[in-house]
Formats: structure tokens, sequence, C-alpha cells
């Protein structure tokens, strides 16, 4: 069954590889979506704040829901996501990691920072599959976002 979004999913990846998959995967698991890309950390927080190309955005364009890589060019995921976590107007916004780093310290330092979920980017189509429905199945089926 698909599930349309509402309000947009930022996806932050800075591979076009990574992105072209996760994409096309979420959509074969049926969750077809609206979504604003960014290549780094720089670019999502212009986006979130609506500074520079971002600028006449509004508030409805915020996303409903950040799915961040943590190793980017510039400004990496981990400081986006404290970033997103400090800020009062951010801090509803969940954020799930999407990471090939599945290492102790990563993970932890991401719940630390306020990650709501943490999922190891899986390199196999097969897994990537079974990953990105189970993360349509939580976060659009099981959870309710805040708007």
């Amino acid at each position: 069954m698909a599930v349309a979004v509402e309000h947009p999913l930022l996806l932050v990846e800075d591979s076009p590889e990574d992105y072209e998959a996760t994409v096309r995967t979420l959509g074969k698991v049926g969750l077809t979506h609206s979504s604003f890309h960014c290549e780094d950390g720089d670019d999502a927080l212009n986006f979130l704040y609506r500074r520079g190309p971002y600028k006449s955005l509004t508030a409805s364009s915020r996303p409903r829901l950040v799915l961040l890589d943590l190793n980017l060019p510039g400004t990496d995921g981990r400081t986006v996501l404290t970033q997103i976590k400090q800020d009062p107007e951010l801090r509803t916004i969940p954020v799930v990691i999407f990471s090939c780093s599945d290492h102790k310290d990563d993970i932890r330092l991401c719940f630390e920072a306020g990650a709501n979920s943490y999922i190891k980017k899986p390199v196999d189509l097969a897994e990537l599959t079974k990953a990105l429905l189970s993360f349509k199945e939580y976060w659009f089926g099981t959870t309710i976002l805040p708007n």
C-alpha cells in the first residue's frame, strides 16, 4: 500500500548513487512523497533555516522528517543533528540517521545528541529494501509525526 506523505521528507545524502538508490527503493516499498535533497550539511542547514537559495520557502516547506547521512562534506551529519536538536523551532522534527557506520561511538553520540532513530545503511539491495520498508512502516504507519 502506498503512503503519501503530506509534508516533505528531507534526504541529506552526499552520494548520488546512494541518494538514487534510496529514492528508488522508497518508491518501491510504497512511500510516495515529496522530498527535498541536500548534498551536504551546510545545504541542509540552509534549507532548514531558509537561508540562501531557500529564503523564499515558507514554514509549510519544513520537512516532516529528516533522513540524515553522517559522513558529509563540509558540515557533517553529527553537527547538523546537534544543531537541529538544539533549536527550539526545529527540535521536534524527527531525525533518522541513515549511515554506513555502525561504530558504537557514532551510534551513542547520535542518540546523545537527540537522534530519533539510527539505521545502518545496507549495501545490498535486498537489505536496503527491507530496511526502508521497516522505516516506512514505522515512521509513516505507526508513528504520529508532529506538524
